[in-house]
């Protein structure tokens, strides 16, 4: 996943974009606090060991004033406005508050505390409004709408075209033509919305740590090897529960230690502990967060004159409209539902013919498809871990498959800072010896870090400011006990190829203007690059190269990755209908009226699954709106379908290098140069386009995820 600045800083530096090297220290802001100038380290990397969380509030305070001077002066410049005294003036501006705002929201979400929470808590409405100061100052808005009216005739070259266009775009949509009561109404939104978000958030990562399963004796965790229960002692001592042992959860509705729990009420204790989180009352209980979210976001885009508040975050987007979301969503609900029913068969033949004497239930559902999964192919995912250490995986995987498809190059180095001993650097250099970028890898699971796996920039590439990006890879891996090899799942091994998909997208991009640096793309066209990027992991000459046993060095049988080959369509019925059921959800939010929000969260999901046709016990959804960070928290509200929208696109490119001979510079510069590159410069699928030949057709997907026969 690609976290788009995802927590409080998104909208309010929409404009402010990272320092140029040369910046001048900044005279509102203490020259003691290193964010009053460009960090002195390589590429602008941020100084973690000067960085204390005391510094960010007035960095803040500081940057949103010099921000705002500096718009004043662009808004009340007596020239006539052209595009360099306004938009490439734009672009320059917020250097302070960028350097501020990119650090302080990757660090609050990969190494939060209660400081750093209450910073988020106390600016999230003041960046909303200092975002409203900005996109709703008339002055700055006629000299933008004067250069819009007349782009044809400036003479700009397609890039400056496009953000002289986007910009004005993003005005209006900011409500710069609403009446000034209006924009009144529109302030409040936009401030109350950043608050409950923010809430939100923080709620579902407490509520999460608060909601680990204690298990009283060591047989209720048969199943799981010494050292998962060697790790679950030590968690539960850490929280003051000793002699007991602590699983802690992780942020999507079903947990990886259901596959391997032998007790079926452990596993149902577990399951229901996921799933009750944010509905059980107390403090960490999100439901009238989510229902005012729902309210606000859906007025706020009635005021804007949309119909709701989808129809407002899709028009940027590729698929443009709800209707051609509720297209492809619902295309795939009944085909998905059926393949896991299917699966619900076989799984439900295993416990008959184990004669277990009961019927399959969603806590069953992990473990016993991994039966299956051993039946059908001979052998379950375990077998896998042994070849899936961690460092091979990054740097014999992951940048080997990179520099083969690219010509990149990683050196480690040691002397940077870091903001936990854990995190670690790379130097990336390009085909030419230069240095390309900075890479920071982020593995292991904390419990104030949040869930899942991202992606963000500390510093975006921009040839107008000078500037070479520094990128993060943030990942949940269970760290194992101190002596012991870090071996990944097979899914944590896709999702460090994913992520680094995402890495290349940041590191190619190669563009002048900031606001259209790497990642800046719509959301629904960002995960594409990234799932791309998966294909490699089962690559033979990639595979090869990095599934080696941790002890002995020996190669990964060719059986077993046959295995892996082969059973790549399995299970792909749950996985399909666990995602369309979360993405629904976000919809059917997103996609009512302000007069339409229901009073009882749970009612209305239950009511959305059974008529979108998901509601299929046995497969809960991927999230439940109650911890739904994704679609309530902010950066992927009516979105998450992107995932699937991407992975058409994906597919299809899939398809298109297997064609052309797979793992080469060849297909690698072709694909860096037509799209990679390219960042937000243009229309997201006219670089599709560029890059195939043609438009996306969706076969390659229905094949994928087994969908053809249904």
């Amino acid at each position: 996943m690609y976290r788009p600045q995802l927590l409080i800083v998104a909208a309010a530096v929409a404009l402010a974009h990272a320092p140029a090297i040369a910046a001048p220290t900044s005279a509102v802001l203490d020259a003691s606090n290193p964010f009053a100038k460009p960090s002195s380290l390589p590429l602008n990397y941020p100084a973690f060991d000067k960085i204390k969380d005391a510094h960010f509030l007035p960095a803040f305070n500081a940057g949103m004033r010099e921000h705002l001077r500096e718009v004043e002066a662009i808004a009340n410049d007596k020239a006539a406005p052209t595009f360099d005294n306004t938009i490439v003036a734009l672009e320059r501006s917020g250097q302070l508050l960028s350097r501020v705002g990119a650090t302080f929201s990757n660090l609050h979400g990969a190494n939060t505390n209660d400081t750093l929470d209450a910073v988020d808590r106390e600016m999230s409405p003041k960046l909303a409004a200092h975002d409203d100061a900005i996109h709703l100052n008339p002055k700055l808005f006629a000299r933008v709408k004067a250069l819009h009216d007349k782009r044809a005739s400036l003479g700009l070259d397609a890039e400056s075209t496009f953000l002289l266009e986007r910009y004005y775009k993003e005005f209006v949509r900011a409500g710069a033509n609403l009446s000034a009561a209006d924009q009144r109404k529109l302030k409040a939104y936009n401030g109350e919305i950043a608050s409950l978000q923010s809430d939100f958030t923080q709620r579902v990562l407490k509520g999460v740590n608060a909601a680990a399963l204690v298990v009283d004796t060591r047989a209720e965790l048969e199943g799981m090897s010494d050292a998962e229960i060697k790790a679950a002692a030590d968690e539960a001592e850490k929280r003051g529960v000793k002699g007991k042992f602590v699983i802690p959860l992780v942020n999507t509705s079903s947990q990886p230690a259901l596959s391997t729990l032998k007790n079926r009420k452990t596993r149902e204790r577990l399951l229901q502990a996921s799933l009750q989180r944010g509905a059980t009352g107390g403090e960490f209980d999100t439901r009238q967060q989510v229902l005012r979210l729902a309210k606000l976001r859906a007025e706020r885009a009635v005021l804007l004159g949309y119909p709701n508040f989808a129809a407002y975050s899709q028009e940027l987007e590729t698929a443009r409209n709800p209707a051609a979301v509720n297209k492809l969503l619902g295309d795939l609900a009944k085909p998905a539902v059926t393949n896991a029913q299917k699966e619900a068969a076989d799984i439900q033949k295993v416990i008959d013919a184990e004669k277990g004497g009961f019927k399959a239930a969603a806590y069953d559902w992990p473990m016993y498809q991994d039966k299956v999964r051993a039946q059908r192919y001979n052998f379950d995912e375990n077998q896998l871990r042994p070849y899936f250490e961690m460092n091979r995986v990054l740097v014999d995987g992951v940048f080997f498959a990179a520099t083969k498809e690219y010509g990149i190059t990683f050196k480690e180095r040691k002397d940077l800072p870091v903001y936990n001993p854990d995190v670690r650097t790379f130097d990336v250099f390009d085909v030419d010896g230069k240095q390309l970028a900075i890479f920071i890898f982020d593995p292991y699971a904390r419990s104030n870090k949040q869930g899942g796996a991202w992606m963000n920039e500390y510093v975006s590439q921009s040839h107008l400011l000078g500037l070479r990006p520094v990128i993060g890879n943030h990942l949940n891996i269970p760290k194992p006990p101190s002596g012991q090899p870090t071996l990944l799942t097979y899914d944590e091994v896709v999702t460090a190829f994913h992520e680094f998909g995402h890495a290349l997208h940041g590191m190619f991009s190669d563009v002048k203007y900031p606001h259209f640096s790497g990642t800046n793309v719509p959301r629904d066209f960002v995960e594409y690059p990234s799932q791309v990027n998966e294909m490699w992991v089962t690559w033979p000459e990639v595979l090869a190269n990095y599934a080696k046993h941790h002890q002995t060095g020996a190669p990964m049988p060719k059986e077993l990755l046959d295995k892996v080959v082969a059973s790549k369509k399995f299970d792909q019925g749950y996985k399909t209908s666990e995602y369309l059921a979360a993405a629904l959800l976000d919809q059917r939010w997103h996609q009512l009226a302000p007069n339409q929000i229901p009073t009882d969260v749970l009612a209305f999901e239950a009511k959305a699954l059974k008529d979108a046709g998901v509601d299929y016990a046995l497969v809960p959804p991927r999230y439940r709106t109650t911890y739904f960070s994704h679609s309530m928290g902010g950066g992927y509200s009516a979105g998450y379908y992107a995932y699937l929208w991407s992975e058409r696109l994906d597919a299809d490119t899939v398809q298109w290098f297997t064609n052309n001979g797979g793992l080469s510079r060849k297909n690698g510069d072709h694909f860096r140069k037509t799209l990679l590159s390219r960042g937000g410069t243009a229309e997201a699928m006219d670089l599709f386009q560029n890059f195939r030949g043609r438009g996306p057709v969706i076969e390659p997907l229905l094949e994928r995820r087994g969908l053809t026969g249904n």
